[in-house]
């Protein structure tokens, strides 16, 4: 008898993580991708309106905030630093440019990386989402 899950095989139970991430990046359930994930800006339904999937398990908490600033951190420290060597602005601009790029990419990636997280942590059944059979 041969392990079907070795050979790209999907066991009726165990949930896609790649998609569930997706739907979560685009703020929507990670079951059925049709109801939305979050009813503010960073509060999570607690439970899909489309679905009735059970989304309150879920233990974002710091990790979102994390990643924003890991993310944002490693593309805008080299940017700044090319453009200070390169283009010498005045140190105004680049304060007022460089402010408003951090605070316009962390607001558009922390409820985007928190979707994903959550999305991460239904398809693996962590923090009460669901028992495996």
């Amino acid at each position: 008898m041969t392990d079907q899950t070795n050979m790209g095989i999907v066991a009726p139970d165990e949930r896609q993580t790649r998609p569930a991430m997706i739907r979560g990046w685009q703020r929507k359930c990670p079951s059925c991708g049709g109801g939305p994930l979050l009813y503010s800006y960073l509060k999570v339904n607690a439970c899909c309106p489309a679905c009735r999937e059970e989304l309150h398990h879920h233990r974002a908490d710091d990790g979102p905030a994390y990643l924003t600033i890991l993310i944002v951190g490693h593309i805008l420290a080299p940017l700044l630093l090319f453009v200070f060597v390169h283009y010498r602005p005045e140190p105004f601009t680049l304060f007022a440019v460089f402010t408003i790029g951090c605070v316009s990419m962390s607001l558009y990636l922390l409820p985007r990386l928190k979707g994903a997280m959550i999305g991460f942590q239904w398809a693996r059944y962590m923090h009460g989402f669901g028992q495996k059979l």
